[in-house]
């Protein structure tokens, strides 16, 4: 056997602690335990029926081969058409847009695109968990910059700035609406830091597999949109996974620079191929039957609207909680500082006591924090308003 049996690559890189902690909540579901699982990062909603119908018309038709390695023409068409209409990103066509096996293959595909070993990559904490570990992945180094809580854990120019290192500050990445806070950027925000990305001749890799989900005033801006400028070092990436509840089929979108997108689409098709076939006549049906898919869309956020309502003002009235607002996502982010414990520490304590299962912060890089999915039903945020007040009484 070899000194080393396993590379660099699977050595350094951390497994998402997100799905492990799915994993061991359906486990203990499934040895009869009472839990309470807070750590879905998808809707608790069936995909729609029209868009498993047209899934299902397309294997009845024979869609079960090889597609171009971007994606079906009529899709990507359909895409590109969505961002040029909604998000307002002019000059897109079909050339300029890839689909990918997932949301998460297409950040991957990104961050590869455009960063070489050396890189460095600017990722706001709290941040999604898996951003450090594709920067790794791909020889490039992750920069952790705190977002801080008083600033609703949103990146500031100034933050910005310090952190970016001349000659070797190649991309930044940006999550709005946030997974773990529920933070949205607005408009003005965003241009401010456009600016500096810009001046500064950096790449933007925009998440926002969450643009659909905003509450209160909350309105959804794509940097790519401000100008010539930001379009060109813009990579915007979203999917159908939240908005649809088809976390299960894999079918993420990206939208960049034609030579970026051409760059993306070969990486894909050394790796993967292309996305699932028939898959994507289902994600076809979402853009082509819009009053199906807003519906379908409004449906969850009302429903997620209300849990989040009443989940926030459960967690604020426990003494020792603190809890922003969140503005878009169905994730909270409340503040456990106050009990002394890390993040882990607190998970574990909760998930053994109470069977309630929530996810550690520093998973997001803040490990004064702990986020709450409310992709759940509210039977369950009650018992586990119930449950997390009777541990924080107890500490």
């Amino acid at each position: 056997m070899p000194s080393s049996p396993l590379s660099t690559w699977a050595r350094n890189v951390t497994p998402s602690p997100t799905l492990s902690l799915t994993a061991k909540t359906k486990a203990l579901i499934a040895s009869g335990e009472d839990v309470c699982g807070f750590g879905a990062g998808e809707p608790d909603f069936d995909t729609p029926s029209f868009i498993k119908e047209a899934c299902i018309q397309a294997l009845q038709a024979g869609k079960t081969h090889y597609t171009p390695v971007a994606g079906i023409p009529e899709l990507r068409a359909a895409i590109a058409e969505k961002y040029v209409r909604e998000n307002r990103i002019r000059d897109i066509t079909e050339e300029n847009v890839v689909v990918c096996p997932g949301g998460k293959y297409a950040c991957y595909l990104a961050i590869l695109a455009v960063c070489s070993p050396g890189d460095e990559v600017i990722i706001p904490a709290p941040y999604w968990v898996s951003y450090p570990e594709m920067v790794k992945l791909a020889g490039a180094t992750p920069k952790v910059i705190a977002a801080d809580e008083p600033n609703g854990f949103k990146l500031t120019v100034e933050t910005l700035n310090a952190a970016i290192t001349p000659g070797k500050t190649r991309l930044l990445i940006l999550n709005s609406p946030s997974n773990p806070t529920g933070a949205v950027y607005d408009r003005a925000e965003l241009e401010k830091l456009m600016e500096v990305v810009v001046a500064s001749g950096l790449y933007v890799l925009s998440d926002e597999i969450y643009e659909y989900f905003l509450y209160d005033t909350a309105v959804h801006y794509s940097p790519a949109a401000f100008s010539q400028a930001t379009a060109a070092v813009t990579v915007t990436v979203s999917g159908f996974s939240k908005s649809y509840a088809m976390t299960g089929w894999r079918l993420g979108t990206l939208v960049a620079p034609r030579y970026i997108a051409k760059a993306v689409s070969n990486l894909q098709s050394q790796t993967t191929s292309n996305p699932t076939t028939f898959a994507q006549y289902g994600a076809l049906a979402t853009l082509q039957d819009r009053e199906a898919a807003r519906q379908a869309i409004d449906n969850m956020l009302h429903a997620f609207d209300q849990r989040r309502h009443i989940l926030g003002e459960g967690l604020r009235a426990i003494d020792g909680i603190q809890c922003q607002r969140a503005q878009g996502a169905f994730y909270l982010f409340p503040n456990i500082a106050s009990f002394g414990l890390t993040s882990n520490a607190f998970c574990e304590r909760l998930l053994t006591s109470q069977k309630m299962a929530v996810v550690p912060g520093i998973a997001f890089g803040e490990d004064r924090c702990v986020r709450i999915s409310y992709a759940t039903d509210l039977n369950t945020i009650e018992i586990g308003l119930e449950r997390l007040k009777a541990f924080c009484d107890h500490l």
